[in-house]
């Protein structure tokens, strides 16, 4: 923390930082890996967790946190022909999650009734994923570079936004008014919604921006780049508060703790970064064997579930390796 910080806030940040430092000492390091997780996600009231199998590809597994002290197996999801990419939760309705595929589908499943709620058609092979606030809309990215709006209500396209050069993450403002998508070109778009008129590009890195994530109280935004910077902004005014720069790879995936007072980071780096958000220091690490798939905290409480890039001794085939930082696992 420097010096420009107000004397009453200073101790404020120093008291609260000291607090999860101390915390997160105490807490547990996952020992066993869960199969599978290459993408995961937690549901809106923190009852499932969703990971792509990582050994089939083709499957979404669905775990049950028991007792807040474990995780089991509870389903298996099938019916994607290719592999699924990305699992998003809806936002407020902990028994909806989506899926996108290589397939050219978007899938809607209902956790509670274990089926398949709907399978909507896009026009190519499916990488990114994002369900509004309201929860009427999905926007699913592909890597032609067309981002498409699904009416959850409809369960059909409505909308096609096609992005002239690399689009990676996409996301909503809690409001459901903007919608942010990184860019390649190191910019983040910013556009209104649902008209989606571009309303400003900010140049955020010197390369591309391939993470991005809004805080749950809606004040920041953290971009992960190629630069193997993090960079975290101010919502509104869309100016960058601060800069994380301990990795030292490209930055895949980010996510922001319930209370949005932490940020994990991860990356190509045998460690996973856990940053106090308005002071940017770091709270914890977790060393991890392989490069980190994903991150996702837990929305109620200080769990992150993570994925790693296994492999078998062979090195033959790929499988995904999950684990959750805060259980015994």
């Amino acid at each position: 923390m420097g010096p420009d910080y107000g004397t009453e806030k200073y101790l404020r940040l120093r008291a609260e930082v000291k607090s999860l430092k101390k915390y997160f000492k105490n807490l547990p390091r996952p020992k066993e890996a869960i199969e599978g997780g290459r993408t995961v996600d937690w549901s809106a009231d923190g009852r499932y967790l969703a990971a792509s199998s990582y050994m089939s590809e083709k499957t979404v597994c669905l775990f049950a946190l028991v007792d807040d002290r474990k995780l089991v197996k509870e389903h298996t999801f099938r019916g994607h022909h290719e592999s699924v990419d990305v699992v998003c939760w809806h936002k407020t309705n902990g028994d909806l999650l989506s899926t996108a595929s290589g397939d050219k589908s978007v899938r809607i499943w209902d956790a509670r009734a274990q089926k398949c709620q709907a399978c909507i058609q896009t026009k190519g092979e499916n990488i990114n994923l994002a369900w509004s606030p309201d929860g009427n809309t999905i926007a699913v990215g592909n890597k032609s570079d067309l981002v498409s709006f699904i009416d959850v209500r409809k369960f059909e396209v409505t909308k096609e936004l096609q992005f002239s050069g690399e689009t990676n993450e996409i996301a909503w403002n809690n409001e459901n008014t903007r919608f942010f998508a990184t860019l390649g070109s190191g910019q983040f778009d910013v556009l209104s919604f649902p008209d989606l008129e571009l309303l400003k590009k900010v140049q955020a890195h010197t390369t591309n921006c391939i993470a991005l994530k809004v805080s749950p109280n809606g004040e920041r935004i953290s971009i992960g780049a190629a630069d193997a910077l993090v960079s975290i902004w101010d919502t509104k005014e869309l100016i960058c508060l601060r800069t994380l720069a301990r990795l030292e790879w490209p930055v895949r995936t980010l996510s922001f703790s319930h209370d949005s007072l932490l940020i994990a980071s991860g990356s190509e780096d045998l460690v996973i970064d856990i940053a106090h958000v308005e002071s940017g220091e770091k709270v914890a690490e977790i060393n991890v064997h392989m490069p980190s798939f994903t991150v996702a905290w837990h929305p109620k409480r200080y769990l992150l579930a993570y994925s790693c890039d296994d492999k078998f001794a062979s090195r033959t085939k790929e499988i995904g390796s999950l684990r959750v930082f805060g259980l015994n696992l």
